[in-house]
């Protein structure tokens, strides 16, 4: 794939605007754009981004809620999800679904696998089992022996 991204423009949880490109430059980053209402999202996708990060730690797991209609994520819903009520890896909010659009994800939860050049490497749609073997086999072919 190897698409370079210009801008990956969030708010944080505190409705701060964060360029995700420039705080986390030269990293790899695991995006996963997901939705609280989506119930493959927080039951599948959230664990798995967590299992990831901890799996590949010289990689960035980075949550992206995007908000729809009537789907709006707020702090205290998003740490909601979370059984302990806290946090495993930053997220940010897509407010009118904008990072959502640019990606042209097919739906939530997507996952955007970028190289530490900016590039996008994969995009893979889903939680259940086949997009989770094309996570790990993508994450094998970028970060190789760096696990």
């Amino acid at each position: 794939m190897n698409i370079p991204i210009q801008s990956i423009p969030v708010k944080d949880l505190d409705g701060v605007a964060v360029e995700l490109l420039e705080r986390y430059k030269n990293k790899i980053l695991l995006l996963i754009i997901y939705n609280n209402d989506c119930l493959g999202c927080t039951g599948r996708a959230l664990p798995l981004a967590y299992e990831l990060q901890q799996t590949y730690p010289t990689i960035q797991v980075v949550g992206i809620h995007a908000d729809f209609s009537n789907r709006v994520g707020t702090k205290e819903n998003i740490k909601g999800v979370f059984t302990n009520g806290e946090i495993p890896f930053p997220i940010y909010i897509d407010h009118d679904h904008k990072v959502y659009d640019q990606f042209k994800s097919e739906g939530t939860p997507q996952w955007f696998l970028i190289s530490e050049t900016g590039e996008l490497f994969r995009s893979i749609f889903g939680s259940q089992a086949n997009a989770k073997n094309r996570l790990f086999y993508a994450l094998e072919s970028l970060v190789g022996g760096d696990i």
